[in-house]
């Protein structure tokens, strides 16, 4: 007779442990086990927290061990049951780890694997072989495709969190309940008394700091103070919430027709607009036709001179706002849009600020161009569009759809075409965890119709809805390689650009995953044929593309992958999408939007057509009213707040892998990590506003907020 003991270990979450009968079978390469009773009800096994071991005789040669089945059975009432782990000691002295980390729900069983990963090409057994294929035919059925709205990524298809599978529910649905979580926020912040206000405008800018009593944030309290001055304005553009959109200004659109005479007065290098503009090439190639190749000190001198001050002018451009409809949800209230365009100039003190601002896509009478020079109200006014258009964008194009939508969409095809034993699921289900719940609570009752979006935002009642259709339009793998989004909006270069953190820490945060995501890949993939030959993850990958991204011709996600190095970006986009860039656009909000003016999350005058007419009165009577300001205030304050017991990135506690040399990658990763963390921290000490949103210790692996 054959002992193996069998170690079994009840996850830590309330109502993890369970009093049903549990049932184990062992199964080798030669025989399987009887089905072994562990433990009866109310025997105070299997408790919260538990690990607990037996005795499992066996009277026949089992072979090789190669999967441990764990059936659960009702003794009083339905529950369930979180497994972590099942050990295994052999009669020979081997030990053999069976992760799980999963519910098992009413009387279904689970069938585990070994802790080591494997590619399909490596499976020979053919039990295992039976066994991976019946996994994922159970995980097409779960996890099916849905199209929540017309031109949007694929979701998954559930109406309400409580259908999802029990495994990528959270814990409670309570830490996802936005209408709970949002005015227990508006509590906390002592602003409730102003919470149904609405169309009760406030009286003067200073009024918003009413709505600050319980506010304690350096951060929050330096935006507040020099949230008129441009050089804040600018600043935003590289290190707020939204440091996605500015880009450099070669050659002026036109339909920005904006001249030197506008814009003298803010350019100090006594250089034209159009020697600003004129960066790079025009500038060279005059001077090498002027000189020829007989350039002496001197000349070399002024083309340097011309060469490294000039491209001193960006752009930020709302177009795809052209045409979205404002929310009309309040009758009482006219609610409006702006598609405007901000030209900035860096100047001699390297500083960003806006130089001319059009708050129409259309140039013309009615669409004049504002600038720093007109009068103080005026230019106030065409700042706070732009900051109010900045946040329409961020929430719907950069937030939800950049970084929550896309990240649902690789999980749920991890869900349907990668086994647990897949190395590449292994890798990714912390980067995924919760994304696919928040997202359906959101749909539950954020952004759907009627939603807590629609009382506070200027794109609420559907506007959001065509936004996100307008920027699937333009949407593309490569702007989600974090390099290639820096380098298309030609902001790589440091000198050119300094002082942009968000960039900076990005690229390194992206190498030193990267290099993570290739050190464990290249344990599995030794080469690229393995990778073209491994169908698992070429159906993954066509999944995203086909069904994720409905076929799209212009999104260039690939359809296949064909060498290890193309594995290795792809992987790495979807890590460092779910961790690193929500946390960049998420965590800051609260910082950048609770002070209201400086981003307001709806306007309801429309944008001023002639210079002239902006006065306090006409600000106080665009900017959001008491009642919409309180829910403002509760969403970025709820949305800024990190999950209870989070896990920050390179923190995988539960142990998927269980090769050595992947947990060797992972205290590297980890080192890595830290030691950006901490000088990032170092330079943060001599900053007045620090940014800390990439900062690694402060980076969530995953999109659950």
């Amino acid at each position: 007779m054959n002992s193996y003991t069998v170690t079994v270990a009840t996850g830590h979450q309330w109502f993890a442990g369970t009093d049903d009968y549990i049932y184990i079978t062992l199964v080798g390469t030669e025989q399987c086990s009887d089905k072994t009773l562990l433990d009866k009800p109310l025997y105070d096994d299997f408790e919260r927290g538990a690990v607990d071991s037996y005795e499992v005789k066996v009277g026949q040669d089992l072979g090789q061990l190669v999967l441990v089945k764990i059936e659960k059975q009702k003794y009083w009432m339905q529950d369930s049951w979180y497994c972590r782990y099942v050990t295994v000691k052999t009669p020979s002295g081997e030990h053999v780890e069976f992760p799980c980390y999963r519910w098992l729900v009413d009387d279904k069983n689970v069938v585990l694997r070994d802790g080591k990963a494997r590619l399909p090409q490596d499976d020979e057994n053919i039990l295992v072989k039976q066994q991976r294929q019946k996994e994922l035919e159970i995980r097409r059925m779960t996890y099916r495709w849905k199209e929540w709205q017309p031109g949007f990524p694929m979701s998954i298809d559930a109406n309400r969190h409580k259908d999802l599978p029990r495994d990528i529910q959270f814990d409670s649905e309570k830490e996802v309940n936005f209408v709970l979580n949002y005015t227990k926020a508006i509590e906390n912040l002592c602003v409730n008394k102003f919470m149904n206000m609405f169309q009760s405008s406030w009286n003067d800018l200073a009024d918003f700091e009413s709505i600050f009593l319980r506010i304690k944030n350096t951060n929050i309290e330096y935006v507040m103070q020099h949230w008129k001055e441009d050089s804040m304005f600018g600043y935003q553009f590289l290190n707020g919430c939204n440091p996605v959109l500015i880009e450099k200004c070669f050659k002026l659109p036109d339909k920005l027709p904006v001249t030197h005479e506008m814009v003298s007065s803010s350019l100090d290098r006594n250089l034209t607009l159009e020697q600003e503009l004129e960066v790079d090439f025009v500038m060279l190639f005059l001077f090498i036709y002027c000189y020829g190749f007989t350039l002496t000190r001197i000349n070399i001198k002024t083309c340097l001179f011309f060469w490294f001050q000039a491209g001193n002018i960006f752009i930020c451009d709302y177009e795809l706002l052209e045409g979205v409809s404002a929310n009309c949800t309040d009758l009482c209230t006219q609610q409006y849009l702006a598609a405007p365009i901000c030209l900035l100039y860096k100047n001699t003190q390297n500083k960003i600020v806006p130089i001319a601002i059009q708050l129409s896509q259309t140039p013309g009478k009615d669409a004049p161009i504002f600038l720093p020079s007109d009068a103080h109200y005026d230019w106030l006014l065409a700042k706070i569009w732009v900051r109010s258009s900045d946040f329409q964008i961020h929430q719907t194009v950069t937030h939800l759809l950049r970084t929550h939508l896309i990240s649902e969409m690789f999980a749920i095809a991890m869900f349907r075409q990668l086994p647990a034993v897949h190395p590449v699921f292994k890798l990714l289900l912390p980067h995924v965890r919760f994304t696919i719940a928040i997202n359906t609570k959101a749909r539950e009752e954020l952004i759907c119709e009627g939603g807590i979006f629609d009382k506070a935002n200027g794109t609420g009642g559907g506007g959001h809805v065509q936004l996100v259709q307008k920027a699937m339009k333009t949407l593309t793998f490569r702007s989600l390689c974090f390099p290639d989004m820096i380098r298309m909006r030609c902001m790589d270069n440091n000198e050119e650009m300094p002082k942009y953190f968000y960039r900076d820490d990005g690229y390194r945060v992206w190498e030193a995953t990267k290099s993570f995501v290739s050190d464990v890949m290249c344990i599995y993939y030794s080469n690229d044929e393995r990778v073209q030959g491994d169908g698992e993850i070429q159906a993954f990958v066509k999944d995203v593309r086909n069904f994720g991204m409905q076929d799209s011709d212009h999104c260039g996600f690939p359809k296949c992958l064909n060498s290890r190095e193309e594995l290795i970006e792809y992987l790495t986009v979807i890590v460092f999408t779910a961790s690193a860039q929500h946390a960049a656009v998420n965590f800051g909000q609260f910082d950048w939007f609770s002070w209201i003016p400086n981003a307001p999350s709806t306007m309801r005058k429309p944008p001023p057509n002639q210079k002239g007419l902006a006065t306090l009165s006409l600000i106080m009577e665009s900017l959001p009213d008491r009642g919409r300001s309180c829910w403002h205030l509760g969403a970025v304050w709820a949305l800024s707040q990190y999950q209870e017991n989070e896990l920050f990135l390179g923190m995988y506690p539960d142990e998927h892998f269980t090769e050595g040399r992947v947990k060797a990658a992972m205290e590297k990763f980890r080192k890595e990590l830290a030691g950006i963390s901490e000088s990032i921290k170092i330079r943060d000490e001599k900053k007045r506003m620090p940014y800390y949103y990439l900062r690694p210790d402060k980076i969530p692996n995953s999109v659950a907020i």
